[in-house]
């Protein structure tokens, strides 16, 4: 078998358990390489760093801490820290899910859309809990293992990566999904100090989602693993032909 390079990072910062136990994982298909935030850089989505420089420290052997985003570090790993570039980029493994409308602001799926960009194969990888058992981890590193194995033998479209979601507990089978739908609470609490001045929370509490069959949320409700082929190109193909009848139109002048 072919030994793969392959760059694992996360958001939850370089001294998660998950992102340890997806190296040591990965380590079986070749060399693992850990790139990874020197913090938790939770919901930073797809944030570059441009305004101050980057620094990296190697605190063990093939062990990147970068005082940036998980963006930077996909970026700096493939351009500056790993000698060539990797055949696989493996992001996770995250603490709490990512799925429906929490991808937009993920930095786990951030990464691995970072690499998908450069032309490099991807998998963002999250856990349906805050807290990682045993269990858990052996179910998603099992998975993704087998998952990675199949990727590179079978490849991936253009402009593709993949988004996993593990369930916490029971694992009934593997669905391939598409992206659902949260439901959230209150999107903003405010409250105020002892000096009665205001401040604000951002980010209500998840109430649930939508029962949209096929959907991420759905199968890892029933306790499905969930994997969603996600795409870098946003663009709505079809609502482009639409457009084309609103005859839009602007005032010309000369250069």
């Amino acid at each position: 078998m072919i030994k793969l390079l392959i760059l694992v990072t996360n958001d939850d910062g370089v001294y998660s358990s998950g992102l340890r136990a997806l190296a040591n994982a990965m380590a079986t298909l070749g060399e693992a390489v850990i790139v990874a935030p020197d913090r938790n850089r939770s919901a930073v989505g797809h944030a570059l760093t441009l305004e101050r420089p980057l620094r990296a420290e190697e605190i063990e052997p093939g062990i990147f801490a970068v005082d940036g985003t998980p963006t930077d570090c996909v970026n700096l790993g493939i351009h500056g820290l790993i000698m060539q570039r990797p055949d696989l980029v493996v992001s996770g493994i995250n603490s709490g899910s990512n799925m429906g409308d929490d991808i937009t602001y993920s930095g786990t799926v951030s990464a691995a859309m970072e690499a998908s960009l450069m032309g490099i194969p991807a998998i963002a990888v999250s856990l349906d809990s805050r807290t990682f058992s045993d269990e858990d981890l052996v179910t998603a590193t099992d998975f993704v293992v087998v998952l990675a194995q199949r990727l590179m033998k079978k490849g991936l479209p253009p402009e593709t990566f993949l988004n996993v979601n593990i369930p916490s507990g029971r694992c009934e089978g593997v669905e391939i999904t598409r992206q659902g739908k949260r439901s959230y609470g209150q999107a903003v609490i405010v409250n105020e100090d002892p000096r009665g001045r205001k401040y604000y929370w951002i980010g209500g509490a998840s109430v649930g989602f939508e029962d949209i069959p096929g959907t991420d949320c759905c199968a890892v409700s029933r306790g499905y693993i969930s994997v969603t082929p996600l795409h870098t190109n946003l663009t709505s193909d079809s609502f482009c032909e639409d457009m084309k009848s609103w005859a839009l139109t602007c005032r010309k002048r000369d250069s």
